[in-house]
């Protein structure tokens, strides 16, 4: 472990940086002891420094965190509090913590109990004054921390001492959302009885629904629409009962097909159904559950002849090997034998529902075309990503990230390629085929070079 370089603090004898390897060793062995909440060790580390000489070797970051944020983050509450009680800590500094792998920066110590689910040191830490709403860099409060794993009784404790539950991170996310996204149905309950704006948007437009029906949480779907819950879309044109046929939820999808009471359009209906077909050829690779949503779908586009809904027509393209969507059951049935057009299939009913800014009209485009290139049909798999770039390109901002991994991936199997030139079963590489991707990628530069540089004011 590593401390930052120390700094000099008002009130701080600074003899004790004369001897600046000593006071790293100090802190570094502090904060082991934090982190494995032992006391006696802290106590004895500590012992011949004045308080304020140990207010300021507490501040001091190891791993750009402190031994109070760390002990807040495993619990140690008598740990927790000596610092408060004895050392006059600082309880609103901040660090960084990991949590499920992901490294949150700007976390105080409130946040790191909240989310840790250790309701004591929540306590102790309100108790001595900590602000309820102090969010880490990405706006995140410590009530939303207590939200996303599910810790009632903290979400209970913060805002019985002011927790503001409306308070969104920087993404727009609120408590409710992440209530409903991770599944915690008596928060969720809790939060609507507070009031808590159903309705809510998220900076990408999704709302509480979107979160439950990504999520598959069925219970908390109707919840939200039992407090009039409007179903609403995102930014990718995204409404809640397309959001769970794009995650695989086909419970949510199924009971709002069957709603009639509630705003979802037959069109939406429809291509909920078309989505989760294609989940399953792709996702779950069943493609008799696929038929089966698809051949609902066809039913609902005819349930009315004198309105029959109509799939929009467009041209044949050739990375599909221009293949058509079926219009009527008897298509469908001519393709149980058939799963490569099925998976075309899947292929033209995201492009056309989801449209090609979405990520996994893309996506899905890439991933069958590596399942072609592990096959070592390397031709189908250039056909399908080429394709895919072209629409990223032009649906995309230059130098977006998901058109830079579908370069990337050209180069990886081109690599492959040049290293299997000596087999005689697998094709050979072409100066075309190279030469046509280097200028998309070029191309994709000099766009982004000639767009004017915002400057700031």
């Amino acid at each position: 472990m590593t401390s930052k370089n120390s700094k000099t603090r008002p009130g701080v004898n600074h003899n004790i940086l004369n001897n600046p390897e000593q006071v790293k060793t100090v802190q570094n062995n502090v904060f082991a002891a934090a982190s494995n909440g032992k006391l006696f060790r802290i106590k004895k580390y500590l012992q011949h420094y004045s308080r304020s000489e140990v207010k300021w070797l507490l501040t001091q970051e190891v791993d750009n965190t402190t031994p109070l944020i760390v002990a807040c983050r495993n619990g140690y509450i008598d740990v927790v509090n000596y610092f408060i009680q004895h050392c006059g800590v600082d309880i609103e500094q901040v660090g960084s913590v990991t949590f499920d792998k992901e490294t949150i920066e700007g976390a105080p110590p409130l946040w790191c109990a909240a989310a840790a689910g250790h309701y004591s040191t929540v306590e102790v830490l309100v108790k001595n004054g900590a602000m309820v709403n102090h969010t880490t860099f990405s706006n995140s409060t410590p009530l939303r921390a207590a939200c996303f794993d599910g810790h009632y009784d903290i979400v209970k404790y913060l805002v019985s001492h002011g927790a503001n539950i409306e308070l969104a991170n920087r993404h727009g996310h609120t408590c409710l959302m992440i209530s409903c996204y991770k599944n915690h149905l008596a928060i969720v309950e809790y939060l609507l009885k507070l009031g808590a704006d159903v309705n809510r948007r998220s900076v990408r437009g999704n709302t509480a629904l979107h979160d439950c029906a990504e999520s598959g949480s069925l219970d908390i779907m109707k919840l939200l629409l039992k407090n009039r819950a409007k179903m609403a879309e995102d930014a990718y044109g995204m409404s809640p009962i397309k959001a769970a046929a794009v995650a695989g939820h086909t419970n949510i999808v199924d009971y709002l097909v069957a709603k009639s009471d509630i705003n979802v359009t037959l069109k939406e209906k429809i291509e909920a159904l078309e989505l989760s077909g294609a989940m399953f050829v792709d996702k779950k690779r069943d493609m008799q559950s696929a038929l089966r949503y698809w051949n609902r779908a066809i039913d609902l586009r005819y349930a009315d002849v004198s309105r029959v809904l109509h799939k929009k027509q467009v041209p044949p393209v050739e990375a599909y090997e221009y293949a058509k969507e079926a219009e009527n059951a008897q298509e469908l049935d001519s393709m149980i034998c058939e799963p490569d057009e099925m998976r075309m299939q899947a292929l033209l009913i995201r492009e056309r529902i989801l449209g090609p800014a979405h990520p996994d009209t893309t996506y899905y485009i890439r991933y069958r075309g590596a399942v072609y290139a592990d096959s070592g049909n390397f031709h189908r798999c250039m056909m399908l990503w080429m394709y895919a770039l072209k629409m990223q390109q032009e649906s995309l901002e230059p130098l977006n990230p998901m058109t830079q991994s579908s370069l990337l991936s050209f180069a990886e199997l081109f690599a492959y390629m040049v290293e299997q030139v000596n087999d005689p079963h697998s094709p050979s590489l072409t100066f075309l085929e190279v030469f046509t991707v280097y200028e998309k990628a070029a191309g994709m530069f000099r766009f982004a070079e000639s767009k004017p540089v915002k400057t700031a004011m």
